[in-house]
């Protein structure tokens, strides 16, 4: 099961900052004005999570770097 970054839609104020910072264009705004996650397009960079002003976004998952 792939575990993709979780809206709290009770702390989204819906100002964008998620969308503008996805680069894969992951995150999209439905008609009815909530945000969710495309789990095909996401690229667990959690570049969403890092700008989200009110924390409503979060990443199950950990970023892990390999180095050299």
């Amino acid at each position: 099961m792939i575990r993709m970054p979780e809206i709290d839609n009770s702390k989204c104020d819906l100002c964008g900052w998620c969308i503008d910072a996805c680069g894969c264009n992951a995150i999209v705004r439905t008609p009815k004005g909530l945000v969710i996650v495309e789990t095909e397009e996401c690229h667990w960079c959690a570049l969403c999570e890092a700008v989200c002003p009110t924390g409503a976004l979060t990443c199950a998952f950990d970023i892990v770097v390999e180095q050299s």
